[in-house]
């Protein structure tokens, strides 16, 4: 009973924070179409209607970006999961509530203008992106009843990963369209993330011991929500080795970013449950920096074999 007690009150506590930041974020979000990012020129029928079905050839994506592409995509898909774990974490009622809705009406559109982009340009296997998507849908996402301040610290580091993650693909396609739109996903998702990182600014002046204990917990057992994927596991190195999002990224453009943000290494008078947590974070992310240089040297001396090969 403490914990909900402990829960309903820090709703309460932060509700003027939230309230600051949907008026911030509503100021600062620019309304766009997602139609108007897609090439329907470039679109024909497929062999039901008397085209053709899907061959890879007709892609103007390389493997890799055609990967990262669908990682991206069935990561988005799973809306109706996302929506019910935040829901249930921050309620429907007043500020909470708006977010909630306005939050998840923008991410809407992020799955179908890219699956729109895909299937137009027959950039990736339509049936085996659907057989996918049911299969990630059907699994859902479960954040295992985390409690508020973990749910906070989560989706700070999963948005501006998102993001990264959208961004990177975006270039690495080699599309000045499928980069247009990735472009424009990203920016929402960076929104998103300050909303979140906002909150968790203010949780750290309400409730500073539990919310470094969150951040933590959350940057040493962080995974991607796109972990349910099918073949995840190899499609992520793929992504990893293409230098779209690996370790070093993920250390330095990720983690350390809202770690410096929050201040949490100079951050004064925590209980011993926060200092505990800081020392830990302190020493997961020496350890994802070195984890990050090795992957680094390893990915170096595979390309240089790999191009021994080829010469």
């Amino acid at each position: 009973m403490g914990s909900v007690l402990d829960s309903v009150r820090l709703l309460h506590d932060l509700e003027p924070s939230v309230v600051e930041n949907l008026e911030r974020h509503l100021a600062m979000a620019k309304e766009w179409m997602p139609h108007e990012y897609v090439p329907w020129s470039l679109g024909r029928d497929y062999a039901d209607l008397g085209g053709a079905d899907w061959d890879p050839e007709q892609s103007r994506l390389s493997p890799v970006a055609r990967t990262a592409l669908e990682v991206n995509l069935l990561t988005e898909d799973n809306l109706p999961s996302y929506h019910r774990e935040i829901e249930r974490a921050f309620g429907r009622d007043r500020a909470w509530g708006a977010w909630v809705h306005r939050w998840t009406a923008e991410e809407g559109r992020h799955a179908f203008c890219i699956r729109d982009y895909l299937l137009v340009t027959r950039g990736v296997d339509p049936v085996e992106l659907e057989r996918a998507r049911m299969d990630v849908m059907a699994t859902g996402f479960d954040s295992e009843q985390k409690p508020v301040l973990q749910v906070l610290a989560y989706v700070s580091f999963q948005e501006l990963a998102t993001r990264i993650s959208h961004r990177n693909t975006g270039r690495y396609a080699e599309d000045p369209i499928c980069e247009r739109l990735l472009t424009r996903v990203s920016t929402d998702e960076n929104l998103h993330m300050v909303f979140y990182r906002n909150l968790v600014t203010a949780a750290l002046q309400v409730a500073p011991g539990p919310t470094m204990r969150a951040i933590a917990d959350e940057v040493v057992g962080f995974q991607m929500p796109g972990a349910m994927i099918p073949g995840f596991t190899r499609k992520a190195a793929q992504i990893a080795q293409a230098g779209i999002y690996d370790l070093r990224i993920h250390h330095d453009e990720i983690v350390q970013p809202l770690l410096r943000h929050w201040g949490v290494f100079d951050i004064e008078g925590l209980d011993a449950q926060g200092e505990l947590a800081r020392d830990e974070l302190a020493e997961f992310v020496t350890n994802l920096s070195a984890q990050a240089t090795r992957f680094e040297e390893q990915r170096t001396r595979t390309r240089a074999r790999l191009a021994a090969r080829q010469t």
